[in-house]
């Protein structure tokens, strides 16, 4: 089984030891000497804590005996969480035993929508012994799994018990360590899954490879609508296969490819995938390495020429310079019925030039914002989660 040592998955052999010592002491895997009294006391007041009207009694019967038997401490919060939707248990070090615990919970569980275990160090095993208890909710259909060292192990398993169950609509697998092997199977779940509506894949290892596989089933899927899968090393032909996925794509309306690796090619794949897609309406490209080549690709191209679609372009923190923010502007200018209200250029200098261009067309579309650098202007329309973190802040009134 896996057990978290020095905050990562411990290796097979690690865990043999572990559990060799812990079995001598007679005390639960992952427990040390010292603690177990205070485990031992905190167990026996949640027990009775539970037994007292937190909650359905059934339930937490079953959950503390579950407790017992895989030889960890119940959480107090799930006792007293009742018919709540919001199941909040972050940051509280479940590990495989907690994990397993909770799942038996967790299937017979009516109440709870949403399921929050962001960093609980459930490494492959612990989202495995999830996944099960997953696949039979017809409850839950919002899930974060973010920051727990899943892996490959961990998305496959996922992958393949979530597939059968389509009332889950959102997946939060942010910063898991999923790299070439795992984009496999999230491909196949992007394309067996047409439920699914919200996938968050940030923060992750996926690369060039990646890209290739996940572009196809991106095309293919009939469901998703917002997709985030910034802060990874999708560049080269991953970045250009992704970008062709888009062009075919007809449901996803929320895009962030943030801090990525796209570069001129990639962004020009996009521009191609703009004149044909007339879905997408929020598209985060920050600091992708698009230079003023990228750039006129992107806008000159006839992407933003003829898109009528997009409402929202994030292009912050690329070497594009004045020149490609012009561009991509004057593509805006040239559009007869564009519908952006957001075009951030943040974090690039723009001369006086484009400070003509930027007037002239505000004249023409009052309701389009455009952000630079020097510019302050504020887009008062909420945007939905992906962005929010990828836009800056508005200084205090």
């Amino acid at each position: 089984m896996d057990v978290i040592v020095g905050g990562r998955c411990a290796t097979s052999e690690e865990n043999e030891e572990l559990e060799e010592e812990a079995a001598a002491a007679g005390r639960p895997v992952g427990v040390s000497e010292a603690e177990e009294g205070s485990h031992t006391d905190s167990d026996s007041d949640l027990e009775t804590e539970g037994t007292h009207g937190l909650g359905e009694p059934g339930r937490d019967t079953l959950y503390l005996g579950c407790c017992r038997a895989h030889g960890v401490v119940s959480i107090s919060c799930f006792l007293r969480q009742g018919s709540a939707p919001e199941l909040n248990l972050r940051h509280h070090g479940l590990g495989l035993q907690g994990a397993r615990a909770l799942a038996s919970s967790l299937a017979s569980n009516s109440c709870i929508k949403r399921l929050d275990l962001r960093d609980n160090g459930l490494c492959g095993a612990g989202a495995e012994a999830l996944a099960v208890a997953l696949s039979k909710s017809s409850s839950i259909c919002d899930v974060d799994l973010s920051e727990n060292q899943l892996g490959a192990a961990g998305a496959q398993a996922l992958c393949a018990f979530l597939v059968g169950n389509m009332a889950m609509q959102k997946i939060q697998l942010s910063g898991n360590s999923l790299e070439e092997q795992a984009a496999q199977y999230l491909a196949e779940l992007l394309l067996a899954h047409t439920g699914l509506k919200s996938l968050d894949l940030s923060y992750n290892q996926l690369n060039d490879q990646a890209g290739e596989m996940l572009g196809p089933a991106l095309a293919e899927n009939t469901g998703l609508t917002e997709l985030n899968i910034s802060w990874n090393h999708l560049r080269g032909p991953g970045a250009v296969a992704f970008a062709r996925g888009l062009q075919a794509n007809i449901f996803l309306k929320v895009l962030d490819i943030s801090y990525n690796g796209f570069g001129d090619p990639g962004a020009s794949a996009v521009g191609e995938a703009l004149k044909a897609n007339n879905v997408l309406e929020e598209l985060n490209m920050s600091n992708n390495r698009i230079s003023a080549v990228g750039a006129l690709s992107l806008g000159l191209g006839l992407g933003l020429r003829v898109n009528q679609t997009l409402r929202v372009l994030v292009v912050s923190r690329n070497p594009m310079r004045s020149e490609g923010c012009f561009g991509l502007l004057k593509s805006v200018q040239d559009n007869p019925a564009p519908a952006l209200e957001l075009l951030d250029f943040s974090y690039i200098q723009v001369n006086t030039e484009f400070d003509d261009l930027a007037s002239s067309v505000k004249v023409i579309l009052p309701g389009l914002c455009i952000k630079t650098g020097a510019c302050r202007a504020e887009y008062k329309k909420e945007l939905l989660p992906v962005f929010r973190q990828s836009l800056p802040v508005p200084a205090p009134k």
